[in-house]
């Protein structure tokens, strides 16, 4: 397959893991869909070459790879497959998470005890309410959208803490935001996976009804203090690790359609067009452009994470500005995703039509996964405003 927007380079060894799967995500995508989530063969592949735990910190089995690593690897798993991707997105960071911020009694119940083969999803927005009692919470609420939990042992659960019947404040006006660890056990889970695209991902709702977590299963949601690990991730906090995978994500699923509609051009004649795709002076133009513009966003995306980890493996402290600057490279990615698959879509022709394609496929997911709250434009209006110097910091970037 023609690949005119592959340009790695870094991060081959934990890419490789991933390359290394094309061939069973292709045969298993159709599965997945049907499944409505990832096919059981792809997790158990995904767990026999390391690449389930590749992200986590040393303790739990994995490598901590660098930011570019990890973008790099996202995107080839996109490419493959848009559920294949989410999945590694949604998995990937929730174990890296739990791994690197649970306080030791957790991590040994979690991962320890586990030999480190733990597989976690979940939604870490706070939607439930934990009222504090001796040694934890009675954890009450309901998640949307918990990517990767059709096949996770753990779930991760945001919550905000209530002490006598009121929430728990972390400072002026920001409220304590906490993530719970819960065995799938204590979880209800509801069918309502019936979606447009991501269809392969598990993403369903879930509810947890005054369940127990001990202290030792939780930690802050927007903690930069590692418990575990060494590399600069760690140390950077949820936020940029989830912004970069959104970021590579949508980069990774553009490219397949890009690389896939080049490859079609040569054979692509339109109706009442006797020449093929790849001749029209248009079509060369359009390619040229939208190759360009995903470059262009690949290269700011690593650019704006590969800085802020410079900075912080050198001591210094996570600025607001950079923060600023990671989500805002994020939100430009993936709008310039999104408008590379639609050029791809377009002259593509009733060939991205076809119910089963890659193309088709791709189109879908690219606009189910565009869609999340995490990449939305009052996230580039709050980026805005700390670089304006409006306000000094927005606590969610």
């Amino acid at each position: 397959m023609t690949t005119l927007t592959q340009d790695i380079g870094t991060g081959e060894f934990v890419v490789d893991l991933a390359r290394g799967m094309r061939e069973l995500v292709r045969e298993s995508a159709a599965e997945s869909e049907q499944n409505r989530t990832l096919a059981p063969v792809v997790v158990e592949a995904m767990w026999a070459n390391g690449l389930m735990s590749a992200f986590n910190p040393a303790d739990a089995g994995g490598v901590e790879p660098t930011f570019a690593q990890m973008i790099e690897t996202w995107i080839e798993m996109a490419w493959q497959d848009g559920s294949f991707g989410w999945v590694g997105i949604a998995n990937l960071p929730s174990a890296f998470a739990a791994a690197t911020y649970l306080p030791d009694d957790g991590f040994a119940e979690v991962f320890t005890a586990n030999d480190n083969h733990v597989t976690m999803g979940g939604q870490f927005f706070p939607n439930g309410q934990g009222v504090a009692v001796e040694g934890g919470y009675r954890l009450t609420g309901s998640w949307s959208f918990g990517s990767g939990t059709g096949h996770a042992e753990y779930v991760a659960a945001g919550f905000m803490p209530m002490v006598d019947g009121e929430i728990r404040w972390a400072s002026e006006g920001v409220p304590d935001m906490l993530v719970a660890v819960v065995p799938r056990a204590d979880v209800t889970f509801a069918d309502g996976w019936h979606v447009q695209g991501l269809k392969g991902t598990g993403s369903y709702d879930y509810a947890v009804d005054d369940v127990f977590v001990p202290h030792h299963r939780t930690f802050a949601l927007f903690t930069r203090e590692p418990k575990r690990g060494s590399s600069p991730a760690t140390r950077m906090g949820m936020m940029p690790v989830t912004a970069a995978g959104h970021a590579a994500w949508a980069l990774g699923v553009a490219k397949s359609m890009l690389d896939d509609v080049a490859e079609l051009a040569a054979t692509k004649y339109r109706m009442s067009d006797m020449a093929a795709l790849a001749s029209r002076p248009t079509f060369q133009k359009g390619l040229a452009h939208h190759v360009a513009a995903w470059r262009a966003a690949r290269l700011l995306v690593l650019d704006a994470f590969s800085t802020a980890e410079s900075a912080v493996a050198a001591g210094a402290e996570l600025t607001p500005v950079h923060r600023a600057d990671m989500r805002v490279a994020a939100v430009f990615a993936t709008d310039t995703a999104r408008e590379c698959a639609e050029w791809a879509h377009l002259v593509a022709g009733t060939s991205a039509i076809r119910e089963g394609s890659r193309l088709e496929r791709a189109f879908r997911d690219i606009y189910t996964g565009t869609q999340h709250a995490f990449i939305s434009e009052k996230v580039a209006i709050d980026a805005a405003q700390v670089w304006l110097g409006i306000v000094e910091d927005q606590f969610g970037l």
